[in-house]
């Protein structure tokens, strides 16, 4: 093999650059699919990842203009820093599709769905079914909102900030602290936002059972309850459908110029 390499070199020269420069942009791919929003779901299948991470190098590695590798550094430091770094932007994006989720998980909750669980294959744990719905139809709207031109937008700028033979991640410039703080802080937010018409109607349900129970003791309210909840939470969810949608468009486009 080693043979093979050395013969290609001399037919031509530039080809040991351009094979090094791609195994370090195949690193940064790598991670940034690992964790990057709809990349990372397990219902692709991982060829699948592998091929589109081929391409995508052969893509961005002639874009680049890779230069000579620098001397006396370690190749597998620099590919461990560049799927570190395509791993931080992956989480980053990712994080903005937890809020959609964690407003699922509410719902679910306060409707007394919590029972309701099933395995979630992207994330290996038990996810409620409303999250899990909620989760697909943000997936959607992001797609259909240009999603994928943001994260490709993101990786490409990525090395702007830091070049293929970089030893030191500039965290100062990938990740913008107050972006950081506002992304995470919407989790509970954006969540809340998400599943506050579902909280206030059951809210004044249980209001409207607790006058029930001191009014005529004999009904047997907390079973009621069980009966009421999803069947009232589920019409809200119908009506208030149209709305969500343009919600969850909403908090994308605001966070699009993070890309």
């Amino acid at each position: 093999m080693d043979q093979l390499i050395s013969q290609i070199a001399i037919l031509f020269p530039d080809f040991e650059r351009w094979f090094s420069a791609g195994f370090i942009v195949f690193a940064r791919l790598l991670g940034f699919i690992r964790f990057a929003p709809i990349f990372n779901r397990k219902e692709i299948a991982g060829m699948v990842k592998l091929a589109l991470v081929f391409i995508l190098t052969l893509m961005l590695t002639p874009l680049l203009k890779p230069g000579v590798p620098p001397a006396g550094v370690s190749p597998m430091l620099l590919i461990l820093l560049n799927f570190a770094v395509g791993a931080i932007i992956g989480y980053i994006a990712q994080l903005i599709i937890l809020a959609i989720e964690a407003g699922g998980d509410m719902i679910n909750t306060q409707m007394g769905l919590s029972s309701a669980m099933v395995m979630d294959p992207t994330t290996n744990s038990q996810t409620s079914i409303l999250s899990r719905m909620i989760t697909l139809l943000g997936i959607c709207i992001f797609i259909q909102l240009g999603g994928f031109y943001w994260l490709i937008n993101a990786l490409v700028r990525s090395f702007e900030i830091f070049p293929l033979y970089a030893v030191a991640i500039p965290l100062e410039k990938i990740i913008n602290m107050d972006y950081l703080v506002t992304t995470t802080s919407n989790v509970l937010y954006m969540g809340l936002q998400i599943a506050s018409p579902i909280l206030l109607a059951t809210l004044g349900q249980d209001i409207i059972l607790g006058v029930i129970s001191k009014t005529a003791p004999q009904v047997n309210v907390f079973q009621l309850s069980f009966l009421f909840k999803p069947v009232f939470g589920a019409a809200i969810m119908i009506w208030i459908l149209p709305m969500l949608v343009n919600v969850i468009s909403e908090f994308f486009l605001s966070f699009s110029k993070i890309y």
